[in-house]
């Protein structure tokens, strides 16, 4: 007699993780997102002396940081 099993290919998706604010469930990704930004900002402002060039760096590396931690949490 033979049997028949049914094999999962697909890889288990992993939840992010995620804290609570305020009560209200951040994933960690937004929190490193906002961080990165931040210290993006702080960091350009004070070697270049600008802070138009802080906070159009700062909010490139924020956006990019948020896209692809969503990215990694969508797949």
């Amino acid at each position: 007699m033979t049997a028949s099993q049914a094999l999962e290919t697909r890889a288990p998706v992993r939840a992010g993780a995620e804290v609570d604010i305020a009560g209200t469930r951040w994933p960690v990704y937004k929190l490193e997102a906002l961080g990165a930004g931040l210290l993006a900002v702080l960091v350009v402002a004070l070697v270049l002396g600008s802070l138009q060039a802080g906070v159009l760096f700062g909010a490139a590396v924020g956006a990019g940081r948020w896209t692809s931690g969503w990215w990694r949490t969508a797949r």
